[in-house]
């Protein structure tokens, strides 16, 4: 799993030696490496026959109000695709989701509950349970780009895409410092992640590897 794993390592090696970690550190496991090289969005092939089910835009999904010191960037245009857009749009609220959960310190958020389930919300927990004990938040800005969107006739999906961390940052509550490190290959980071249309129409993520420094996703 894990999102943000280079700002992670940040953290833990700025933590009190006293403290340790069961880190959900990055995954560099060959269903990372092996993936086909993202390039960009998926644009121009038509997918199999949309699943039925219920109409996503009726689901009420959780508001999600971040605050001002955090910024995104998605350079995930749309497909035209009705199910691979609805896909760009509920991947987009899940990494919200779980940034909001670590600003207000609860690993039992229920807005990112709503877009995590199984493996993946059991990973995302322990990973947002260390920023809780280390009384940690995240700042800065944030890039995602070159999607990779597939959908089965299941109504299960695979969806990629590369994170830009080079401007997103660890922020200690208590003190409210704001550990800054230098942008390396690290820094750029490839999400794998496994998805399934749960029966309010949502597209809820259900496994997640990653692989920082990924070289699918250097500038």
């Amino acid at each position: 799993m894990n999102r943000r794993p280079t700002l992670f390592a940040a953290l833990t090696l700025t933590a009190a030696a006293a403290l340790t970690l069961s880190a959900c550190g990055s995954d560099d496991s060959s269903e990372g490496k092996d993936s086909d090289k993202i390039a960009g969005a998926d644009t121009g092939s038509k997918s199999p026959a949309s699943p039925t089910g219920p109409d996503p835009a009726a689901a009420e999904r959780p508001k999600i109000d971040l605050p001002s010191d955090l910024s995104y960037t998605f350079d995930w245009p749309k497909t035209g695709d009705k199910e691979k857009d609805a896909i760009l749009a509920d991947g987009e609220q899940a990494i919200k989701a779980v940034d909001l959960t670590i600003v207000n310190q609860n690993a039992l958020d229920k807005p990112y509950l709503y877009y995590y389930e199984g493996e993946a919300a059991a990973d995302t927990q322990e990973f947002i349970q260390n920023y809780v004990d280390h009384k940690a938040a995240i700042t800065g800005s944030y890039r995602f780009y070159a999607p990779q969107v597939a959908v089965d006739k299941d109504g299960t999906a695979s969806f990629s895409y590369c994170e830009d961390q080079g401007k997103a940052y660890v922020k200690y509550l208590k003190t409210k410092e704001v550990k800054k490190t230098e942008v390396t290959a690290k820094s750029y980071v490839v999400y794998h992640t496994s998805l399934k249309k749960n029966d309010k129409g949502v597209w809820v993520i259900q496994k997640m590897v990653s692989q920082s420094g990924s070289p699918k996703c250097q500038p």
